[in-house]
């Protein structure tokens, strides 16, 4: 593939998720689905001090300006809680990201979204209201799935692919797929847990039914022919360079926290500290397992965001004193 094709399959993605955000959900039901799928898929939870006491926030980092609007839009319309738009700091931003805060309401948002249990604790899955909800609310959470972390893809692989944040909200999502007529696979890469869509039929169906119903069509018009593969021992290849790349990834993260902790010394937080000391101490275990040998237990996300925030604190606090980032601590940097 040229670089000219996949700069144009990208830009397509983007004009999916950009018409996704245009589309309106007339029902609360399914609103509040697509509001909480967004929460589930691109969606932190962590615990912070202020002036009066420890408050819960809730943060989602987000690839579009247009969907961070809209999910700050229907918080406040839905639940009457404000939510903050902002751009990330730090280097682990994405090209057009976006972050939405909700700080102080926190706790009140994820209870009445449904996102955590009897015991304030979040969920691992997607809340019963969704998952048993009409064909509305499971177009609507496919729509937030997507808009949260959805790709379109390259001709060389699935047509459509959702990164999810643990194996019950990838599962979730392969039965709401079903009973909107889509076959959808759930698969563990890398250690990272995906829904993929292998049929790019089967994807502009499904994107026309949660609302892109120009840009998806104008999407698989552009998608590359696949040929044909012999797989066998070309794709045991291919497994063993995703478990290579998921491991030097991991440890290089682990050189960049090791790095942080020593910037900030007694300066950083105790829960971003015990994060940090986590991925040093098991520098090649997927997040998952990261998030299970904490304690108390803790999402992958929940252990990805707070590694995110020890990062960019140490990054801000090395550009304030003129020395080395935590980037410096790369092989080759």
């Amino acid at each position: 593939m040229t670089l000219g094709e996949k700069g144009s399959l990208m830009t397509t993605t983007v004009a999916v998720k950009d018409e996704l955000a245009r589309a309106r959900a007339a029902e609360p039901a399914a609103r509040l689905a697509e509001v909480v799928t967004v929460l589930r898929f691109a969606g932190t939870v962590d615990r912070e001090a202020s002036a009066a006491g420890m408050r819960v926030v809730i943060e989602a980092e987000l690839d579009s300006g247009a969907v961070a609007r809209r999910l700050c839009g229907e918080i406040r319309g839905l639940f009457g809680i404000a939510a903050h738009e902002s751009t990330p700091v730090g280097v682990l931003r994405r090209s057009r990201g976006c972050l939405v805060r909700v700080v102080g309401d926190g706790s009140e948002l994820a209870r009445r979204a449904g996102l955590t249990d009897g015991r304030g604790r979040w969920l691992r899955g997607l809340p019963p209201t969704v998952v048993g909800g009409d064909l509305g609310v499971v177009a609507a959470a496919w729509r937030g799935a997507f808009l949260a972390r959805g790709v379109l893809g390259n001709g060389g692989g699935p047509a459509l692919e959702l990164l999810c944040p643990s194996p019950e909200s990838a599962m979730a999502m392969v039965g709401l797929a079903r009973r909107l007529g889509v076959r959808a696979v759930a698969r563990e890469v890398g250690g990272a847990d995906r829904v993929s869509i292998r049929d790019a039929d089967a994807a502009v169906s499904l994107l026309g039914m949660i609302g892109a119903a120009e840009s998806g069509p104008a999407w698989a018009r552009h998608r590359p022919h696949v040929r044909a593969r012999v797989h066998g021992s070309r794709s045991a290849g291919f497994d063993d360079a995703n478990q290579r790349r998921s491991a030097d990834a991991a440890a290089q993260v682990s050189a960049r926290v090791e790095r942080a902790l020593e910037i900030l010394g007694d300066r950083v937080p105790e829960n971003l500290r015990a994060a940090g000391r986590l991925r040093v101490d098991n520098a090649e275990v997927s997040l998952d397992e990261l998030g299970r040998l904490a304690d108390p237990v803790m999402t992958k996300d929940a252990v990805a965001g707070r590694i995110r925030r020890l990062l960019s604190m140490a990054d801000q606090l090395a550009r304030q004193e003129g020395i080395p980032t935590t980037e410096h601590a790369l092989v080759g940097q």
